[in-house]
């Protein structure tokens, strides 16, 4: 077995860096940690892991959460390939969750409802990026 020890951190390939910099700064509220100094527009920059693909590294609650900007323009995320389905990112409380609703809608974010899974003890409220992923924000049911 291969003893891992948790997360490390999760890194998304999106389309435009500068739109999705802004939803996970501005509109999530994460932190940013580090940023490339490269142009990802160069090829050298977008394939080198020590200038972070040309992308930015967040940290939220101590993980961290990166944006690699090497996706085509026009390319959309796909739930149903290969790969990915979700994440979901958990808040301290159902009340928590009821803030990011409104925060989310005042950005002019598309949200579904707050959904209590009591089979589970937790609820949670479903959105997208700006590149389509599908995220989530998850709360401890009282």
């Amino acid at each position: 077995m291969i003893a891992t020890t948790g997360l490390h951190h999760v890194r998304l390939t999106v389309t435009d860096l500068t739109r999705s910099r802004a939803f996970y700064r501005d509109v999530l509220g994460f932190e940013i940690a580090a940023e490339s100094p490269g142009d990802p527009a160069d090829p050298a920059v977008r394939s080198d892991p020590a200038q972070l693909y040309g992308g930015v590294v967040f940290q939220t609650n101590g993980m961290l959460f990166g944006l690699r900007p090497v996706a085509a323009p026009g390319d959309r995320f796909d739930s149903e390939r290969v790969g990915l389905d979700h994440l979901s990112f958990t808040v301290p409380s159902v009340d928590d969750l009821r803030d990011a609703q409104k925060r989310l809608g005042a950005a002019g974010v598309e949200h579904g409802e707050i959904i209590e899974l009591a089979a589970f003890g937790i609820a949670i409220l479903s959105f997208s990026d700006p590149d389509g992923v599908h995220l989530e924000l998850t709360a401890p049911l009282p």
